[in-house]
């Protein structure tokens, strides 16, 4: 009886997760479909739309790479996600350090004030940071993007860096600066290794935001070289009422790789730091 109990809880721990699974992966399993039929079964009303029944064509990748300025594009996210990335990390921190170690007046409302800059919606800021931008002189250039991402970046990873080194211990830092370390080499040799998974976890969260954001990249560049992946496909494969369905979805499965692979790399650290953060601010 006890054995027939834990086939049947197995069975149906196994049941859930194939079921999570399966809806998880959907929308990859449509996209890679969608991407490899031809235009005449797309858009045939009898097809089945999780079938290839006209055989497996590749013509839709072509247009995607050969029509298209879809490796320049591809070229912008990274760059622009990875810059922002780093600015994300050097400044967040920082300010996270500051608002958990240090004393200051204000100390916990400034932490709350941090993550409530981040529930300010994009759409609110564009126009304000439209006029920064042209100000500057950088529409229509990378740098714009590059300038305005960490303002939704840098709010949430502070609050969830300092939710996360509240968790660790002070006297590990006053330890070695009782030894006579400085307070930035205990930052970088003591505190930053213990805080792997919350440091891992600002990464993803500041890499995958900036590649998928699209109103500042939308509103800020207009020249197809400097165009970020989402706003390339997006202007450049739907023209009016003609969407292009098959490399749409081509570039969208494309697009997705890059933070699968990531996410894939780092599930470990990412739950960690992102439980961790959330639940000792």
């Amino acid at each position: 009886m006890l054995r027939r109990k834990r086939w049947l809880r197995e069975a149906v721990s196994w049941a859930v997760i194939v079921a999570v699974a399966g809806f998880l992966l959907f929308p990859f399993l449509w996209m890679a479909i969608t991407s490899l039929k031809t235009n005449r079964e797309l858009y045939d009303l009898s097809a089945a739309p999780l079938l290839i029944r006209q055989g497996i064509t590749v013509e839709h990748f072509e247009l995607l790479l050969r029509r298209t300025s879809f490796l320049t594009w591809l070229r912008n996210s990274f760059l622009v996600s990875l810059v922002t990335t780093i600015i994300t990390l050097v400044t967040s921190l920082p300010g996270a350090y500051a608002i958990t170690r240090m004393t200051f007046p204000g100390q916990e409302a400034l932490g709350l004030a941090v993550f409530l800059a981040y529930l300010v919606p994009p759409t609110l800021l564009f126009v304000p940071l439209a006029q920064v931008v042209a100000s500057l002189g950088l529409m229509d250039t990378l740098w714009a993007l590059i300038l305005t991402y960490p303002t939704f970046t840098v709010p949430f990873s502070t609050w969830l860096l300092s939710g996360y080194l509240k968790g660790i211990p002070r006297e590990l830092e006053e330890s070695a600066m009782v030894d006579g370390a400085t307070r930035l080499r205990a930052l970088l040799t003591v505190v930053l290794p213990v805080a792997a998974p919350g440091v891992v976890t600002v990464l993803l969260f500041a890499f995958t935001l900036s590649w998928g954001h699209m109103i500042y990249a939308l509103a800020f560049v207009s020249r197809s070289t400097w165009k970020v992946l989402p706003v390339g496909l997006l202007t450049e494969l739907v023209r009016g009422d003609v969407f292009y369905w098959g490399a749409l979805m081509a570039g969208a499965l494309a697009s997705a790789l890059p933070v699968l692979a990531l996410y894939s790399l780092f599930t470990r650290y990412f739950v960690a730091g992102l439980t961790a953060g959330a639940t000792k601010f």
